[in-house]
């Protein structure tokens, strides 16, 4: 793992542990830019900074730098009351991917704390497939339901137990390619 990524690892156990995390406006994009620039500051120019330039992925054109600003909106606006809404919420901001680099691993912590908020509930991380949640996620752009499946199956109410938030940190950075502790450290 390069120095950067093992730093915004430590910065986001940090997160939690100094309870900065309670600071975060919970389903906004200011919450998912202060979570982005709280694991990235000083690592990155841009941490915490929507992106200016197109950006895709395997072949996906994520959402278009013009009107980034307009989708944030309108994600935004969103309904969050339900599973299903804030699922529906997550795969938009997703297909926005408002940042140069580290989305996933900001949004799946974005996730988390709107899933706390409004259902009093969280994924336990560790036990949803590398595979299966990738899949899921390319796919959710034409239909959420696998996505709302994997995720719900793993739905916990130990919302403050310590270490199956670090343990979804550690989920968040394996499913972005690096290795999980258990395969060498991460």
């Amino acid at each position: 793992m390069k120095d950067i990524d093992k730093n915004s690892l430590k910065k986001a156990y940090r997160l939690f542990e100094t309870g900065d995390i309670d600071k975060i406006k919970v389903g906004k994009t200011k919450g998912l830019q202060q979570i982005h620039k709280y694991f990235f500051d000083g690592l990155y120019d841009f941490a915490g900074k929507i992106r200016s330039k197109n950006i895709s992925k395997g072949g996906f054109r994520f959402g278009n730098a013009l009107y980034l600003n307009e989708i944030l909106a309108k994600i935004e606006q969103m309904p969050e009351q339900t599973f299903d809404e804030i699922i529906a919420k997550y795969v938009e901001m997703n297909i926005a991917h408002p940042f140069m680099e580290g989305n996933g691993r900001t949004m799946q912590i974005w996730l988390d704390m709107l899933l706390k908020a409004k259902l009093k509930k969280l994924v336990n991380w560790q036990f949803a497939d590398k595979l299966l949640y990738l899949e899921a996620m390319e796919r959710s752009p034409v239909n959420d339901l696998e996505l709302r499946t994997l995720l719900s199956v793993n739905l916990t109410n130990e919302i403050d137990n310590q270490e199956i938030i670090f343990k979804g940190i550690e989920q968040s950075y394996y499913y972005e390619g690096y290795k999980k502790e258990d395969d060498d450290k991460i």
